[in-house]
């Protein structure tokens, strides 16, 4: 009874924290599933968290649809570039070792943390500028607001691409990653880089655990799988309203605080 409460309650506090961040959840449960299960294998872990994050993304892009947030045009290219990624993702997951899988894991979310805590605001300009290469989007959210910004569309589909290898071999879903990438590098708003970095995480989670589904690794972590869910599918729709009263600064800081304090953790259980 204990396990199955406290799964449930992981799940939520994953789905929130996840959702609110537009990361997915994947950061936390990972480093979390690792403590927990010392015996399943990195392709294990990966599997459970891969399909958690599905989970939690479909419910946080129902609740970021209701805002008018996502930008629809560009998750589905970004989504169709993360797929070939995502599996072969899954299929390299499986010949890592425990600790290599763990340093990989934890050097990534330092690097990561480290870059957004140094990186100056982006104000997320207006563009007006126009070309072959650019990508004009106008979206306006249900509370009128109106964001306008562009990007390069085929660096958004390469970056993609890494994003969903890198996510899939990790079980992380890809928004620690997608985010920034949104955000500094794309000039997306930051409340438009959450909701849409959920709605591709949803695809591309999807396709990795399909591949997971397929060679069996799920199989002995249904249960793991169906409590952590229930509970993330809860925490997204509070992840999402918690999202709309945090300025968009705050949420990149919190995404960094909590990418450095896990990332620490996992980089030297690697040589535990």
């Amino acid at each position: 009874m204990e396990f199955i409460v406290l799964l449930t309650i992981l799940g939520v506090f994953v789905g929130m924290v996840g959702t609110m961040i537009g990361a997915g959840g994947g950061f936390i449960l990972v480093p979390v599933l690792l403590i927990l299960f010392p015996n399943k294998t990195p392709e294990e872990i990966t599997s459970i968290s891969l399909a958690v994050v599905f989970f939690n993304a479909v419910s946080g892009t129902l609740a970021y649809r209701k805002m008018k947030r996502i930008d629809y045009k560009s998750g589905i290219l970004f989504s169709i570039a993360t797929i070939p990624g995502a599996i072969l993702g899954s299929f390299v997951v499986g010949i890592l070792s425990r600790n290599i899988f763990n340093l990989i894991f934890g050097t990534l979310l330092i690097i990561i943390a480290t870059y957004l805590a140094l990186k100056p605001d982006n104000k997320n300009s207006i563009t007006t500028t126009i070309s072959d290469k650019l990508t004009v989007r106008k979206i306006i959210d249900s509370d009128n607001n109106e964001y306008v910004y562009s990007y390069n569309k085929y660096l958004g589909m390469f970056l993609s691409l890494i994003v969903g290898f890198v996510s899939s071999l990790l079980g992380i879903g890809g928004g620690i990653i997608h985010v920034p990438i949104l955000v500094h590098i794309l000039n997306f708003p930051v409340h438009l880089a959450t909701a849409t970095s959920h709605f591709v995480l949803a695809i591309m989670s999807f396709t990795g655990s399909l591949v997971h589904l397929f060679n069996g690794t799920l199989a002995s972590s249904f249960l793991q799988v169906l409590l952590l869910s229930v509970g993330a599918i809860l925490g997204a729709q509070i992840g999402a309203r918690l999202s709309n009263k945090l300025k968009g600064r705050l949420i990149i800081r919190l995404l960094a605080l909590a990418l450095a304090i896990v990332g620490i953790r996992i980089f030297f259980l690697a040589f535990a």
